[in-house]
């Protein structure tokens, strides 16, 4: 699934993202840190992993998704 960065906290390493529906979504550092990024931009393409409802995963839409 795809998405773009709505807000980036460095510090907590958490954020929240706009779906292409227009809805927001929470993640969590544990989501950020499984990716292999430092840093997310406020406008930044990014590609979801998701499980149970909750994204488990947040990395660059071009760089791809681990294996499930």
């Amino acid at each position: 699934m795809q998405a773009t960065v709505r807000s980036f906290d460095e510090t907590t390493r958490s954020g929240t993202v706009f779906l292409d529906d227009g809805s927001v979504l929470e993640f969590g550092a544990p989501a950020f840190d499984a990716g292999p990024l430092r840093l997310l931009r406020t406008g930044q393409r990014v590609n979801l992993a998701m499980s149970g409802g909750q994204i488990t995963y947040v990395t660059l839409s071009t760089f791809p998704l681990p294996d499930a």
